[in-house]
């Protein structure tokens, strides 16, 4: 049947059913393989000024090309060279016979490959930074409006003493606030492998350059800002170091802890019934059971960010084994564990921002609680009436504790914390999250 083939294969869910079209788009084929051609006419145009026989006219023809990739020519030349950089220069020289010899001209693969990496890194993190952003200020909000409605507090999952709404919202918020503080140090440690040659010696471009140190100098300078980057990392051999993966994706995985423990606690809560995910009009909870409404965005959470926990352990693995200047045995693994941690924590954030867009909350059933366990949480009061008059607190002790001032605690935390944390991002406040799925 025509168009059936493509039910015939694997397709990703993150992709196909729930990653967003931006992040999609920044980890396709299409981003990477023109980025490549980017780099290479960055190269060119660098390499030219800097004295090399390279024409504009050869630079015009390769930036006149550099969108109209052919996929499959690509495919077929990879199959033959078994060499994914090699395939690509030859398909980009086939419609650019006259820049056909200055292709490439004195790079390894690695600098595409490393590179466009660097830039697909760097990208991802701009897309998720302003949703980190908006989850936050959906949440600020909410803890805003609810600082001053008590609630009871749990430790051991076992009614403690009264807590507010807006103050469980803020342990949220303090762990959002680290993940973005986190996230964005790592997006900005984010360097460019520059031109360095295949052991990082830079002795190729020596070579090209007559053995003119600072023209290679001058050379990686000039293809970083082209590139969009303020440095280059110094030292590299022929890979950056994957620590700086493990780097990256332990924000994201350090995110997917947060995420998880936000959703959990929604689901306790919905379980209470005194908290509630958004529930479309025409939704179903249960195929058997159609009264029931089930967290299922937030058990979607959970579910994806304990996959975006568990990815960390690729990158780690990763930067262990590699030995001495680079082998290629990261090569596959970092194909899938990149993308996917990206991908997942996109997901996750807006569905995160979905869900604090539209929580309900059932005052009467939280009040209905407290007035449930109110007698025991007096303990306290009278305790400290008894210790007035001469007993003993340490015998008299009973495990709870009174409630600290919620409210100005919310207040403060969200003035002093959350706000100007968001300060950057103001510009990108105004978008919402309608799920397809």
């Amino acid at each position: 049947m025509e168009g059936a083939d493509e039910y015939m294969k694997y397709r990703s869910p993150l992709v196909s059913r729930y990653a967003s079209k931006e992040m999609a788009y920044n980890f396709s084929d299409r981003k990477k393989f023109t980025t490549w051609r980017k780099l290479w006419i960055y190269l060119a145009k660098a390499e030219k000024v800097l004295g090399l026989p390279i024409t504009d006219a050869q630079i015009l023809e390769m930036e006149s090309h550099e969108m109209d990739i052919d996929f499959a020519m690509a495919a077929e030349e990879e199959r033959k060279l078994r060499h994914d950089v090699m395939a690509h220069v030859h398909t980009f020289a086939h419609c650019c016979p006259t820049a056909a010899p200055i292709i490439h001209l004195g790079a390894t693969s690695c600098y595409v490959g490393d590179n466009t990496d660097l830039i697909i890194l760097r990208d991802g993190f701009d897309i998720l930074l302003p949703k980190l952003a908006r989850v936050i200020d959906r949440l600020a909000n909410f803890a805003e409006k609810y600082a001053d409605l008590p609630t009871l507090g749990f430790t051991h999952y076992q009614p403690a003493q009264l807590t507010t709404v807006g103050k469980r919202a803020c342990l949220w918020l303090q762990d959002l606030a680290m993940d973005m503080r986190n996230m964005q140090r790592a997006h900005d440690d984010l360097r460019f492998r520059g031109v360095k040659g295949t052991t990082g010696t830079q002795a190729s471009f020596l070579q090209l350059f007559q053995g003119d140190h600072d023209k290679v100098e001058d050379l990686e300078r000039m293809v970083t800002e082209m590139a969009g980057f303020k440095k280059a990392y110094l030292v590299t051999g022929q890979t950056y170091s994957r620590k700086v993966d493990v780097d990256c994706l332990s924000s994201l995985a350090s995110l997917g802890a947060t995420v998880h423990k936000i959703c959990t606690d929604i689901r306790l809560l919905a379980n209470l019934k005194e908290l509630e995910e958004p529930f479309e009009k025409e939704q179903i909870g249960s195929s058997a059971m159609p009264y029931k409404r089930n967290p299922m965005r937030a058990e979607r959470c959970c579910s994806l960010a304990r996959h975006l926990v568990a990815l960390l352990a690729d990158p780690l693995q990763t930067a262990s084994v590699q030995w001495l200047e680079r082998t290629l045995d990261d090569s596959a693994n970092r194909r899938i564990s990149l993308p996917e941690s990206f991908l997942t924590a996109d997901i996750i954030l807006s569905t995160l921002q979905n869900i604090s867009e539209g929580l309900v909350v059932y005052p009467k059933v939280i009040e209905r609680h407290i007035r449930h366990e109110l007698p025991f949480m007096a303990t306290e009061n009278i305790i400290m009436a008894m210790v007035k008059a001469g007993g003993n607190r340490q015998v008299l002790f009973y495990p709870a504790r009174p409630l600290l001032s919620a409210v100005l605690t919310v207040t403060r935390f969200l003035s002093e914390e959350v706000r100007p944390l968001l300060e950057p991002y103001r510009a990108k406040m105004d978008v919402k999250i309608e799920l397809e799925l």
